[in-house]
């Protein structure tokens, strides 16, 4: 029996991260068929800078982390996503996938994606020695600790992985993977 499905979509996890939250959620409002994987700290986080996923293309699905098992994630064995996209991705979330742990639904999808082999662009935040960042009240300066920004290098060594760094290479690498699957952006 096939249970592939005919029109993949597009996943896209959200963690507790508030690093370009807002273009983010702006790129994300440009993809079709899409599936969102809200994590209890992206849920928080969206609520702290005053975000809402509202506006999205008709059709979107928000799944979010309550199930210990995380239910949604045998879709990616049904064939149901050509991509999946982690971004902004924290820290410990990064660090999470680095170690395979999947104990929140972002790192859970991002195991199952790895394990079908669908390729994952991952919009990691701590990347560089100082780096400039967004939280509720402002800009800060924040300076992402060795085992941080050794992580997001391990990370770039994952197969079916695509690690990102600034806001640029992720529209360039989103882009590039859905004109790849042959969807249209808006």
């Amino acid at each position: 029996m096939n249970t592939r499905a005919t029109l993949p979509r597009l996943g896209w996890a959200l963690t507790g991260s508030g690093h370009y939250v807002q273009e983010t959620i702006e790129l994300m409002r440009r993809m079709p068929k899409l599936d969102i994987f809200l994590s209890k700290a992206g849920d928080e986080v969206l609520r702290q800078y005053g975000k809402d996923l509202s506006g999205m293309q008709e059709g979107t699905r928000v799944f979010r982390d309550g199930a210990a098992s995380a239910p949604p994630v045998g879709n990616f064995y049904k064939g149901h996503y050509h991509s999946l996209i982690l971004g902004p991705a924290t820290s410990n979330t990064v660090a999470k996938c680095v170690a395979g742990i999947s104990d929140t639904l972002p790192t859970n999808v991002f195991a199952q994606a790895g394990k079908q082999r669908v390729p994952a662009i991952v919009f990691a935040c701590d990347t560089q020695p100082i780096m400039d960042t967004e939280a509720p009240s402002g800009w800060f300066k924040v300076y992402p600790r060795p085992i941080d920004l050794e992580n997001t290098e391990k990370l770039k060594t994952f197969a079916f992985t695509t690690v990102v760094e600034t806001l640029p290479e992720l529209e360039a690498a989103l882009f590039a993977r859905m004109a790849e699957v042959g969807e249209a952006v808006s």
